[in-house]
């Protein structure tokens, strides 16, 4: 049985991934900062509970000493001060952006991969987003070309990088993106947006956390296949 643990995982596009890969029969950790909200969560899907800060070393670090196994971790956990005009570019908001899209990720994966190289398939699954895609944002047929997200967009660019980066620095262990697609969650506490239902954009996600032996990494992808970084 796989043991996979999501971050960010109470709400939004994580619940709907932890429920998605509960139904496929994996063992399940959602993690999430709010202890109450994230036990709710869990106990409402079948999944389990780690009360897990990814903005927190301390709570990262005790998050991971409650796991003797893991498979597949998907780091999703992600926020965004507003988007488009809307979008908080205050110094402090900034920080606390690429504090929790992208530092957030280096500490999480690095909490993870100890245990994920003792698995027979290791697998992280980073959520990225279209609009950090440098051909996305250039290309006129995509929404991402015609919506600005200067700290939002460029964090999501830095997460496409790590991918690239862990990729080649830990060979043995499957790195991908994905972008989900515009989705209807708040997006932490970045406000509500318009989208689909998340139950729909799940499905990619938890496509990349089940691939095989034989599954890519190193790459970006979106529903119709990959998308160029």
């Amino acid at each position: 049985m796989t043991s996979i643990l999501i971050t960010g995982a109470n709400k939004g596009l994580g619940k709907a991934t932890a429920r998605l890969l509960v139904e496929h029969g994996h063992t399940v950790y959602i993690g999430a900062r709010d202890t109450a909200r994230g036990r709710a969560a869990a106990d409402e899907i079948g999944a389990r509970f780690v009360q897990l800060d990814v903005t927190d070393d301390a709570s990262v670090a005790a998050a991971f000493a409650q796991l003797d196994t893991l498979d597949v971790l998907v780091n999703n956990a992600g926020i965004a001060d507003g988007l488009g005009p809307a979008e908080d570019l205050s110094g402090p908001s900034v920080l606390r952006t690429f504090d929790t899209n992208v530092v957030g990720i280096v500490r999480v994966t690095e909490a993870a991969l100890p245990l994920l190289k003792r698995s027979g398939n290791p697998v992280v699954v980073n959520v990225s987003s279209a609009l950090g895609s440098f051909w996305a944002t250039h290309e006129p047929s995509r929404p991402a070309f015609s919506f600005p997200s200067i700290a939002y967009g460029s964090s999501k660019a830095a997460v496409s990088m790590l991918t690239v980066q862990y990729a080649k620095a830990h060979p043995e262990v499957k790195f991908n993106a994905v972008e989900p697609g515009v989705t209807a969650t708040d997006l932490g506490d970045g406000g509500a947006h318009h989208g689909r239902p998340a139950d729909q954009s799940a499905q990619i996600v938890a496509r990349l956390a089940e691939i095989g032996l034989d599954g890519p990494t190193g790459t970006f992808w979106e529903d119709d296949g990959q998308l160029s970084w």
